[in-house]
């Protein structure tokens, strides 16, 4: 049988498990500010490189395998994308994006890519139809991501992660892109 434990070694025990527990913590956020990693889509790997696959998409035949179809996935990133410059609707309380907000952010941004529910609306946004044109979608979110590229202003917070700077936001719009891509079928651009 074992001795009982002391009360000064239980201590150092809880202090112990205290800095593992915050040194978890704060890895990512640690190695998302000095050293993210590339994004691991190469479709959505850079802005250009998104701008030249939505481009190609009017010539592909696609499907998704989740519930919406790809106009209203490709208007919802636009939304998401326009709301960085204009402000988001409903923003999440501003603890939320101080804390588990931006942690979220900085987990995604270490490693390069995203995973969110694939089928919840921005908040507040206006619902977005399903069986809309491809064609229109398409132009939509690369005028967004075209606008986004050429703001010089203030960004918004983001709803969930708070602020973010130009560089920061733009991996978020293509790992949202990306995460969403997950879903589509194509006839040859569709890997990631």
């Amino acid at each position: 049988m074992a001795a009982p434990m002391s009360a000064e070694r239980r201590s150092a025990l809880r202090r112990i498990g205290l800095v593992v527990g915050a040194g978890s913590f704060a890895a990512p956020l640690v190695v998302s500010a000095v050293h993210p990693a590339a994004l691991a889509s190469v479709p959505f790997g850079s802005l250009t490189a998104a701008l030249a696959t939505l481009r190609q998409l009017r010539n592909q035949t696609t499907q998704t395998s989740g519930a919406w179809d790809l106009p209203h996935v490709l208007h919802h990133v636009a939304q998401s994308v326009e709301y960085a410059m204009a402000g988001f609707p409903a923003p999440k309380p501003a603890w939320f994006r101080a804390t588990l907000g931006s942690y979220a952010f900085a987990l995604f941004n270490a490693g390069g890519q995203m995973t969110h529910s694939l089928e919840e609306a921005i908040p507040g946004a206006p619902d977005i139809a399903q069986g809309l044109a491809l064609g229109p979608a398409v132009d939509h979110l690369i005028a967004a991501l075209q606008g986004f590229d050429r703001h010089t202003g203030e960004l918004a917070p983001h709803f969930a992660y708070g602020t973010l700077d130009k560089p920061a936001y733009t991996r978020v719009h293509l790992m949202h892109i990306a995460n969403h891509w997950q879903l589509v079928q194509c006839s040859t651009l569709c890997s990631t």
